[in-house]
């Protein structure tokens, strides 16, 4: 009788085993891999069982190359400066840097739970001074490079967080971190240049092993779009307006223009009779968010008073201000074609405007229009010398020629800005920038890095558009050092995304204080090969993260542009119906008791089995037990049977490499929970083969392999009572032969004049005529009348043509 399986004895004994004699090991002869897991801010929440999934996959990828013959570099570290460690430190009272490190020795305990292969000698924390001395450093080399500049500009304001934020940080017209409605305010900001990389960020996402999804989100981000800037005079003035169209084709159709609130002439285009409303007007858009005006459904405008001149066609048309036009996109003005645009139509149609079609199915006139006509084909109309062209190749031709026209130029545009970079916030990198009277903007030099953020005691947030570093005279009071005259420092801080856009590059060389990473260990162990994280970094974090690289590569420090090679989004771990888990919500599940209760295998194998990894899956408790019942199963089966001197049988060869070859396949794709499924599949076969002869030893030492990545514990422990005495890491996946899993015998289907009337099992080479005597002995009293002829098709049928 095999001792029953003692999961708390099992996991200590080779936590301590892994401790003294690691098994990813860098002997400097084998190839690397790197697998890097999206580094956790350190939420004092602690983990829950969400966060533990994506470690898992993380951590079985690892393995799965460590038996591959990889040296696998798998680090990881905490991305605690910004928002939520602040933000989280207000709550509870106490200064961010005692409560994030309260956070990350907790969250540390409970990630070593995982027993992932992690290499903590690599570990990076983005508030130590010996890493943002270089996520500084980088700032001053985009400042020289001209890719950090100070602008004075509209932003998004969260008057909860009392902070700036970045588009990318305003969900749906609220603070994605607090929830709080985003208002506007205009601050002095320090800017990356993002937008110099916009063409190399778009067109090298093509080389990228990612998901496509993530592509298409990077890509409609960057929005590249051909087209042309035109130039419309204000009627009565020297003025000019410009307007950037993708629909250059169209003008004919412009009927009206539209123009940002904040535009630099709104005001200057309101009338007497307009003033006030066009005044009051600009002050109601400035508390709305960008990204709520873009997504808002009602449309809503003010007629300044003043109207434009149509350059094609010499017609008057009223210039409005409107919610749905951004001040930062194009030039912050656009020409309106109402029959062709459903935005324009509901607008023109709600201020009684005139609507002109331009484009026509068929060439015909449109009279009385209920809707925009938006088909990309069709024959141009009401457009003068353009009548009778087609659209589509109009579309092509008219930036030139309107350029050739005089009244514009072609163009290409963006919808990426450059990236807000300042944060009025205390928990962050101080801005290495020190402001001089007589000299600007000049940055501390290289040696002086880093620049330390000064322990104070009031960090809260002012409010007022400042950083509380600005409340602190001795700091904030320097000397200039290029002339050496008084100045002052920069107070605001970098945002979150500041560390963790590179910090990737510095786990290989986290103790040089020469240089952010040696160009030996960058050519040697970069860039990562598989990153595995949330969708929801889809956008921010991974964008400016390819721009840094980039910026990096450029600059000579590394000598590759794209950070990550394959991406991996796993799904969320949801609640009872899909509801995200919360502590506001009282739906957080922490693994903590699980691992206790059914330990640490168990509910890796769980958190894989719930679903597919790349799908959000809700999460159920009552599912651990079956998997814990496999696992004891399984540690039964390997008891009863190492020392029972089974012959392998061909059958067990079938069996072992048809398992090989399930588990290798749906590892490879990705698809672990049938991975999960498939070793419960093949435990009840090897049950059964148990019960009719056994199992041998080679087909019990393979199904360990291979559950090793997954149930790293238990198949250290098993592996050894096979008689091993080195880790199972250090052996080899196992391969499989296509041609021993094939079966000996087939079904073949016997049929009489195409019908099926019985099936016989054969041998797969067995004789035509030895074949056709059996099919019809199937057949029986079945068989009559005269046989006309018969037919077998080796393997598939046997049939009997009678009369």
């Amino acid at each position: 009788m095999a001792e029953p399986y003692n999961h708390r004895a099992v996991e200590q004994k080779w936590r301590k085993i892994w401790e003294e004699h690691p098994v990813n090991v860098n002997d400097g002869k084998k190839p690397k891999y790197y697998c890097l897991d999206m580094f956790p801010y350190p939420s004092g929440n602690g983990l829950h069982v969400g966060h533990w999934r994506g470690y898992v996959i993380s951590d079985v990828w690892s393995r799965y190359k460590l038996l591959h013959g990889y040296y696998v570099i798998h680090p990881m570290g905490w991305d605690a400066f910004g928002l939520p460690a602040e933000n989280y430190a207000i709550k509870m009272g106490e200064h961010p840097s005692k409560s994030t490190a309260d956070n990350i020795a907790n969250i540390k305990r409970q990630i070593k739970e995982i027993a992932a292969v992690y290499d903590w000698d690599m570990e990076v924390n983005t508030t130590d001074p010996n890493f943002y001395k270089w996520t500084q450093w980088i700032f001053v080399q985009m400042f020289k490079k001209g890719l950090a500049y100070e602008k004075e500009m509209p932003i998004n304001w969260c008057p909860s967080c009392k902070t700036g934020l970045a588009n990318e940080e305003v969900v749906n017209g609220k603070c994605e971190r607090c929830g709080a409605d985003v208002t506007k305010k205009n601050l002095k900001q320090w800017m990356l240049k993002i937008t110099a990389y916009a063409d190399r960020l778009l067109a090298d996402l093509d080389k990228l092993d990612w998901p496509e999804k993530v592509k298409k989100m990077q890509t409609d981000w960057i929005g590249k779009s051909h087209g042309a800037e035109v130039d419309f005079k204000v009627d009565g003035t020297d003025k000019k307006i410009t307007v950037y169209t993708t629909r250059p084709d169209t003008l004919h159709g412009c009927t009206f223009m539209v123009m940002a609130p904040e535009h630099a002439m709104a005001k200057d285009l309101a009338t007497d009779e307009t003033r006030k409303a066009v005044e009051d007007y600009i002050y109601e858009t400035s508390l709305k968010s960008s990204v709520d005006r873009l997504q808002g459904k009602e449309k809503t405008g003010v007629f300044t008073g003043s109207y434009a001149i149509n350059p094609i066609n010499g017609k008057k048309i009223p210039i409005y201000l409107a919610n749905y036009v951004l001040a930062d996109y194009g030039t912050g003005a656009v020409m309106c074609v109402p029959a062709h645009d459903d935005r324009d139509f509901e607008f023109a149609t709600k201020y009684n405007i005139p609507i002109i079609p331009v484009i026509s199915k068929d060439g015909n006139a449109m009279e009385n229009m209920t809707e925009a006509y938006t088909d990309a084909s069709g024959i141009m109309i009401n457009s003068g010398d353009w009548n009778g062209m087609e659209s589509a190749v109009l579309k092509k031709e008219a930036p030139m020629m309107i350029e050739k026209m005089g009244i514009g130029k072609a163009t290409t545009n963006y919808k990426l800005r450059d990236w807000v970079f300042s944060r009025q916030r205390y928990w962050g990198e101080p801005i290495p920038i020190v402001h001089c009277p007589d000299c600007g903007c000049v940055p501390v030099p290289e040696e002086e890095l880093p620049l330390l953020l000064p322990d104070v005691k009031s960090y809260e947030p002012t409010g007022t558009g400042e950083s509380p570093l600005a409340a602190i005279d001795e700091w904030v009071n320097t000397t200039c050092p290029k002339c050496g005259k008084p100045a002052k420092r920069e107070t605001n801080t970098m945002p979150q995304w500041a560390g963790s856009s590179w910090y990737f590059l510095r786990y290989v060389d986290n103790k040089n204080d020469k240089e952010l990473v040696s160009r030996e260990k960058a050519d040697k162990y970069l860039p990562v090969d598989m990153y595995i994280g949330g969708v929801e970094h889809a956008v921010l974090h991974l964008l400016y993260s390819r721009f840094y690289t980039k910026f990096l590569c450029d600059i000579g420090v590394i000598d590759f542009d794209e950070p990550f090679i394959k991406l991996f989004n796993q799904g969320m771990i949801t609640g009872k119906n899909g509801i995200k888990m919360s502590k506001s919500k009282g739906n957080v599940i922490s693994p903590d008791d699980l691992v206790r209760d059914y330990g640490c295998d168990a509910l890796r194998l769980y958190e894989l089995f719930v679903g597919p990894p790349e799908l959000d899956s809700e999460w159920d408790d009552r599912g651990i037990d079956g998997v814990y019942r496999f696992i004891t199963r399984f540690w039964k089966l390997v008891m009863e049977q190492k020392d029972a001197g089974v012959e392998e049988t061909k059958e067990l060869v079938k069996i072992r490499h048809r398992m090989v070859y399930d588990i290798t396949t749906r590892l490879e794709s990705f698809s672990l929970n049938t991975v999960i499924s498939g070793f419960m599949e093949y435990n009840n076969k090897l049950i059964d083969m148990a019960k009719n002869g056994g199992v041998d030893r080679e087909t019990l030492e393979t199904y360990v392999i291979l559950l090793a990545p997954f149930a790293p514990h238990i198949a250290e422990e098993l592996w050894s009572q096979l008689g091993h005495t080195d880790s199972v890491f250090h052996t080899s996946w196992p391969a499989y032969d296509e041609a021993a899993m094939e079966d000996d015998e087939v079904e073949i289907a016997v049929q009489i004049n195409g019908k099926t009337k019985a099936t016989v099992t054969l041998a797969k080479d067995v004789a035509k005529d030895e074949a056709l005597a059996a099919g019809k002995a199937a057949l029986g009293d079945k068989l009559t009348g005269n046989i006309i002829k018969e037919i077998y098709v080796p393997g598939k049928i046997i049939n009997i043509v009678a009369k």
